[in-house]
């Protein structure tokens, strides 16, 4: 069980019901959007089910007896896809990946760690990526696949990286 250093917030009951005035709001929804990315870093989680979230202490405060309703949840995730650090992941916008850096940074870190490592020219499996002993000191040690996937389709589009995915068989090339 991962330990969460919660923010005072987070016992504050009033934090848990959406807020009328519009600049109490808005520091309120920043407070929340800062918590979620922040549990998904420390938890390494990826995937947010809005259906699912009164199971997560995150949403539900069990203590004071609170729980975030999902309406509002829904609207926190649609402020964190305009910084680009959540994506719907159906139409309904039940599924949503949630990253504590946007994809473009995701990117920047895995190339900046390639060119490090001496891995341009080379060929890298996901697993050594996330998995691997070389990699257990970094940030994306144990990230999500989806998340480090379409990192790593960022960096394809821009010609530093080149997936490879054939069978089972999950890498890239560095360029």
């Amino acid at each position: 069980m991962i330990d969460i250093d919660w923010p005072w917030q987070y016992s504050f009951p009033p934090f848990f019901t959406l807020q009328p005035h519009a600049e109490t709001r808005a520091k309120q929804i920043q407070a929340w959007k800062s918590l979620i990315l922040e549990y998904f870093r420390t938890t390494k989680q990826a995937i947010l089910d809005i259906r699912e979230i009164h199971s997560s202490p995150l949403f539900n405060n069990t203590s004071i007896e609170r729980k975030l309703p999902s309406e509002v949840v829904s609207l926190i995730l649609d402020e964190l896809s305009k910084s680009g650090n959540a994506t719907p992941l159906d139409k309904s916008k039940q599924r949503w990946l949630v990253s504590w850096h946007t994809l473009d940074e995701w990117a920047d870190i895995l190339y900046s760690y390639a060119q490090g490592s001496g891995f341009v020219g080379s060929v890298c499996t996901f697993y050594e990526l996330t998995q691997g002993e070389d990699s257990m000191d970094q940030e994306f040690y144990g990230l999500d696949n989806e998340v480090l996937v379409r990192a790593l389709r960022t960096l394809e589009a821009s010609k530093k990286a080149e997936l490879i995915m054939f069978d089972d068989n999950e890498g890239v090339k560095f360029f």
